[in-house]
């Protein structure tokens, strides 16, 4: 009987079967790129606001501390949205008829809140305490970057399950004197692979990686 296909058939077969596979892997390696993008996490994006409020302005420049505004930050599982009466702590003195703090006024003539957009939203299926984290010794810049240095409000990290498994892995390599906690700018007096393992024992930080931990 003779031969139906060239002997080069073989060739471009086994051709087709690389082309596939490597076909097949670069699609896997492009979702994953794009399940790491900005345009999924929202990373670097800023979100849209009642007001232009300036973490910049009031952190940066006029030095108020985290906790004057986010006041169940050490307490609560939920930081905490300030209520206008906060911020006409200063601004019944201060800028009275700026015309960018009239949603401000407005909010507390018609007594009615302020309704911010969250930034940092996980998904509902996530459990997140803040508490638990300052009294551990994880800094705000640690999750939120350098907030004094955002004209605007934005999401720094990605917020996936790898980047907080990541701190949850080796928490010795993030911890901080629960002094400065709510410092910006920190840099650790010693190196952190010294100070990192002192203050794991010192605060008792255990390496929780189980499911249950974030998903309850």
């Amino acid at each position: 009987m003779s031969q139906i296909f060239n002997r080069s058939a073989n060739t471009l077969a086994n051709l087709s079967i690389v082309a596939a596979l490597a076909l097949a892997s670069g699609a896997i390696g492009l979702l994953i790129i794009f399940g790491r993008s900005s345009y999924v996490t929202r990373a670097d994006e800023f979100i849209a606001q009642p007001l232009q409020f300036s973490h910049a302005h009031h952190v940066g420049d006029d030095g108020i501390d985290c906790r004057y505004c986010h006041t169940s930050v050490e307490t609560s599982s939920f930081a905490g949205i300030p209520p206008t009466q906060t911020c006409m702590n200063c601004h019944s003195q201060l800028w009275t008829s700026s015309p960018i703090l009239e949603p401000v006024r407005a909010s507390l003539r018609e007594d009615r809140s302020l309704h911010w957009t969250r930034v940092h939203d996980l998904p509902d299926f996530v459990y997140f305490n803040h508490s638990i984290h300052v009294k551990k010794g994880v800094g705000c810049e640690t999750c939120h970057g350098r907030v004094d240095e955002m004209p605007l409000m934005y999401q720094k990290n990605s917020l996936q399950m790898e980047w907080c498994i990541e701190c949850h892995r080796a928490p010795e390599q993030f911890v901080r004197p629960r002094a400065e906690i709510f410092t910006m700018g920190y840099r650790p007096p010693v190196a952190q692979a010294v100070l990192g393992p002192e203050l794991v024992r010192e605060y008792a930080i255990q390496s929780l990686t189980t499911c249950s931990t974030c998903h309850r």
